[in-house]
């Protein structure tokens, strides 16, 4: 039984903590709805609440309804996961590598060894009108080749741009919103619809989503919602700006094109805790959610890539999640797979993290100490012995080039990540967690190095697999 009361008190704390504009919440569990929660507002002038119909952006979260889209168009027989991408896409090909050895699994579970890269950054920039001018946004409008508005454009960028792949496909994961722009355009190609039709008649219908709907734009959305749709915010220089710019991105659509509500999403995540049953019917086929999440994709203490979603064991219990982020948008979703909860928090606020909010959201369920942390970088107490094997200057190019540097001083590891200085907190085999040098137990970001022949060649600095220079 979840203390409503003292959950409420847990998420309210952390919003006001945050300072976040508006926020919502839901649990749906195996009878119903199991809880909600609404904080804060969905307008500049910061007068109309937030409530249970409000739609946000949902970023991110949109990929595991995309991957879905590829599970059950294969129980249907009208595509194979281990499919070659150009079987679909003829002119789609991975320097490096034959045109064929890259599959739509790889895509969807970010293991084709496609590196980090600029298409989406500049997609945004060029497509989406009204946005206040910024460094990055003039630094993207400058570098962009084209109005990268189309899929083909993505293609040759990913055949062309020079950046070499990170793997064999299936060695090496790096999140890539790239390979989900592809897949967008499989779904197409192999439903025989677009893949906006597709998971409205396969997910959203059959799920009772009222208020959710993939469209490549806003306007769909706004006409859907009824006016209750939020406005975007930001947190610039310590000041709250508020516009209604949303991202538009036209090759990445069921990359991270979904509108939806709390509710909405926790309804989807139940129905895959419950291997795709929805009120007692198969809504969803159980092969297809067990292609998505289940026995095929390992169990550990340690997050792993599903299709679309991330999957840890805590406590006993097995998670699968997922979180999202654009330009006025940060969620997380996830669910408790076999038991029939699913759990959505949705925020209009940019480049916040949900973590906290929906730990304690999974704890009420799981009966632990709301505040306990699902943090699953752990450090061991101890110095990482080899620490001369990390020394270096690490760069990812997603958008303006993130560009990481670790050092070594009498065996301890410090560095930086751009402006941010951090020391390194040793977890066990390659991991780290970086700890901001000015905040002291805060966490910038997790670190595993990629080793070969004695030295880091790479490290994942987060999702995203970062090269040494």
């Amino acid at each position: 039984m979840i203390n409503a009361a003292a959950l409420d008190a847990y998420l309210t704390r952390w919003a006001n903590k945050k300072n976040l504009a508006g926020v919502c919440a839901c649990i749906m569990g195996p009878n119903g709805p199991a809880y909600a929660w609404n904080h804060g507002f969905r307008d500049a002038a910061l007068s109309v609440p937030v409530d249970g119909e409000t739609m946000f952006g949902i970023a991110s979260m949109s990929k595991s309804l995309t991957a879905l889209c590829l599970c059950i168009l294969e129980c249907e027989g009208r595509l194979r996961l281990d499919d070659p991408v150009c079987d679909y896409l003829p002119s789609f090909s991975l320097a490096g590598q034959p045109r064929e050895a890259v599959t739509l699994r790889h895509l969807a579970m970010h293991t084709a060894g496609i590196p980090p890269m600029e298409p989406l950054e500049w997609s945004i920039a060029m497509n989406s009108p009204g946005r206040s001018e910024s460094e990055w946004l003039s630094e993207m409008k400058r570098t962009a080749p084209c109005a990268m508005d189309t899929i083909d454009q993505v293609i040759r960028y990913i055949a062309a741009c020079g950046y070499s792949t990170l793997g064999a496909p299936g060695e090496v994961m790096s999140y890539s919103n790239e390979g989900y722009a592809l897949l967008s355009y499989v779904v197409d190609r192999a439903a025989g619809m677009p893949l906006e039709r597709f998971m409205a008649e396969r997910i959203f219908a059959p799920l009772g989503m009222t208020r959710s709907i993939l469209d490549n734009g806003i306007d769909e959305a706004r006409a859907l919602s009824g006016g209750n749709i939020t406005s975007l915010f930001e947190i610039e220089n310590g000041v709250r700006t508020c516009d209604d710019c949303w991202s538009i991105l036209p090759p990445f659509r069921g990359c991270a094109m979904v509108k939806s509500t709390a509710r909405d999403m926790a309804v989807y995540y139940r129905a895959l805790a419950s291997m795709g049953m929805h009120e007692g019917r198969q809504a969803i086929p159980a092969r297809a959610v067990d292609l998505l999440i289940g026995r095929y994709h390992p169990v550990s203490p340690l997050a792993t890539m599903c299709l679309g979603l991330y999957k840890r064991e805590k406590a006993g219990h097995v998670i699968c999640e997922h979180s999202g982020a654009l330009h006025g948008i940060s969620t997380k979703g996830g669910l408790l797979l076999g038991e029939g909860y699913g759990f959505a928090v949705l925020c209009n606020q940019g480049d916040e993290d949900m973590d906290e909010l929906m730990w304690g959201m999974y704890n009420a369920v799981m009966g632990l100490p709301l505040d306990e942390s699902h943090q699953w970088f752990v450090p061991v107490g101890y110095e990482f012995s080899e620490p001369q094997m990390l020394r270096g200057r690490y760069i990812g190019h997603e958008g303006v080039p993130c560009i990481l540097r670790v050092h070594d001083q009498d065996g301890h590891l410090s560095g930086r990540r751009d402006g941010d200085s951090f020391i390194l907190a040793y977890c066990g085999g390659t991991r780290f967690l970086a700890l901001r040098t000015e905040e002291p137990g805060t966490v910038l970001c997790r670190l595993e190095f990629l080793i070969r022949g004695g030295r880091a060649w790479g490290v994942r600095c987060g999702t995203r697999v970062f090269e040494r220079d």
